[in-house]
């Protein structure tokens, strides 16, 4: 149930289904049926309904909701954009079982409604809603009246969950089978209210013929990845992670990142800095290590420990040349590497030789931009409407796992793999909050987790947290929240 199918995608899953037996007509009257039934639960003080009508299939599913409905007696009326005589294949079978119960109307707000079926277009739209159907789309958003959307809300891209010229608002949508990056993706997400899958007769079989690669974050996604403690384990068994400090007034955003790998499970962990920034954590500290790295080659020779099989570095850090020779320096080390921030920054008009540095790198190498590092780092990429398409590009240019963060989340890694976290609260969006992301994707490698199911569980992990601890929250409330985000995380799996 967690893969996500563009319209494209879905269109195939359809006429996989048909080809195997099941007609047309028979999975639009079962989402007609599917639609009828949650609408009268949803709105049981609902009596009169309009219903908004395109001219293909998803304005079909609108017919079938608009017989339906009537038969079970509420009062209907029916709204067609464009010529009702074009109408054809199985929509215009729908429309042919539309019995005079049902009245067509030429105007769609001479009287108020209790609710209104946006069955205009669905995921089915390929350009921008302009003229008329706009100004239309716009007076039913401005109203009071709730709205049920077919499939995806008119307007919203159902590949990138971008709008075109205009979209409508819904208070619930209703699709099938599975869910499309357009109802995940922001804007669209915004668009969807509360967001409903049905089943309509499409088997799961029909998945493997057609090659998904993206998906929601889930922890069946990663569960088989996530490090198990042994009975009779020891901490060097769960690695050591090394998180490289910035300078005494940024020094806290390594602080929060060690504190994270820490509490995430890795083994042991020590930040490298300065002398002042070191007796600055001293005061601070105590289950972290210390040791002085205040340059380049002092970063190396801490690493000839072997012991250290995971480097976090970025938060704090300044984006200037010194900044950029460490990290070459940690990536020629052959370490699971994790880079936020400055890291990133860093390398604003040197991408290539950050890109060659990883891809020589044997290990997992993460990185954990937001838009604005991601949009200067792949500046390309900023014309490249879908999120997705963006990450999976990234990821596959760089050679590294890419979290793309933001409400809406990307994760790629360089084969390809996609996945959308919709599960972070708005509050999670706070001052430190991205450290300690890095420090947890950091802790979860430390302990051998394959990268992009680390990232995934990194990114899950995080959002648990915040959601756990709630509005108000500050980044240092993550610490608690992670440690009842993976309690929770265990009790779930040993309950089955």
């Amino acid at each position: 149930m967690d893969e996500l199918l563009t319209p494209d995608q879905m269109n195939k899953a359809d006429q996989l289904t048909i080809c195997g037996g099941i007609a047309g007509i028979e999975l639009m009257e079962a989402a007609g049926r599917s639609i009828s039934t949650i609408l009268q639960q949803k709105f049981q003080l609902a009596r009169k309904v309009l219903i908004v009508c395109g001219c293909g299939n998803n304005g079909g599913d609108g017919f079938v909701i608009a017989r339906l409905l009537a038969k079970s007696g509420l009062k209907v009326e029916l709204f067609i954009a464009g010529n009702k005589d074009k109408i054809s294949g199985d929509a215009a079978l729908a429309l042919k079982k539309i019995e005079s119960d049902v009245t067509f109307v030429k105007a769609t707000f001479a009287k108020p409604y209790d609710l209104i079926v946006d069955a205009l277009f669905g995921a089915g739209l390929d350009r921008d809603i302009k003229g008329d159907l706009a100004e239309m789309v716009e007076a039913i958003n401005e109203s009071d009246t709730p709205v049920l959307a077919v499939d995806l809300p008119s307007g919203i891209d159902g590949a990138t969950g971008a709008i075109l010229g205009r979209a409508f608002r819904a208070d619930i949508t209703v699709t099938f089978f599975r869910k499309k990056p357009g109802h995940i993706l922001y804007p669209g997400r915004g668009h969807c209210g509360e967001l409903i899958v049905t089943q309509i007769g499409i088997r799961p079989a029909v998945l493997k013929h057609i090659g998904t690669t993206s998906r929601l974050n889930r922890p069946k996604l990663w569960r088989d990845h996530y490090p198990v403690l042994k009975s009779d384990g020891h901490k060097f068994d769960r690695g050591h992670t090394l998180v490289v400090s910035g300078e005494l007034p940024m020094s806290g955003a390594a602080r929060m990142s060690a504190g994270a790998a820490l509490r995430t499970g890795s083994g042991l962990v020590t930040i490298a800095g300065s002398k002042d920034v070191l007796t600055a954590n001293a005061a601070s500290l105590s289950a972290i290590m210390l040791c002085e790295a205040s340059d380049e080659d002092a970063l190396l020779k801490v690493l000839e420990d072997q012991r250290i099989n995971c480097i976090a570095m970025g938060p704090g850090m300044q984006p200037d040349s010194a900044t950029r020779g460490k990290v070459l320096a940690v990536l020629s080390t052959n370490r699971h590497t994790v880079l936020d921030a400055g890291a990133l920054s860093a390398f604003n008009d040197h991408q290539d030789e950050l890109f060659s540095a990883i891809n020589a790198n044997i290990k997992s190498v993460v990185l954990t931009p937001h838009a604005g590092e991601f949009s200067r780092l792949f500046p390309d990429q900023d014309n490249v409407q879908s999120k997705i398409t963006r990450t999976q590009t990234a990821a596959n240019r760089s050679g590294a796992i890419i979290i793309n963060k933001g409400p809406d989340t990307v994760i790629a890694a360089p084969d390809g793999r996609c996945s959308i976290t919709d599960y972070a609260p708005p509050w999670l969006a706070t001052a430190g909050s991205g450290d300690v992301l890095t420090g947890i994707v950091a802790g979860l490698l430390a302990q051998g987790m394959a990268g992009f199911e680390a990232a995934n569980a990194a990114v899950w992990l995080h959002g648990d947290a915040a959601n756990r601890m709630g509005a108000p929250m500050i980044s240092s409330d993550l610490d608690e929240g992670i440690r009842w985000a993976i309690a929770g995380l265990v009790d779930d799996w040993v309950m089955g």
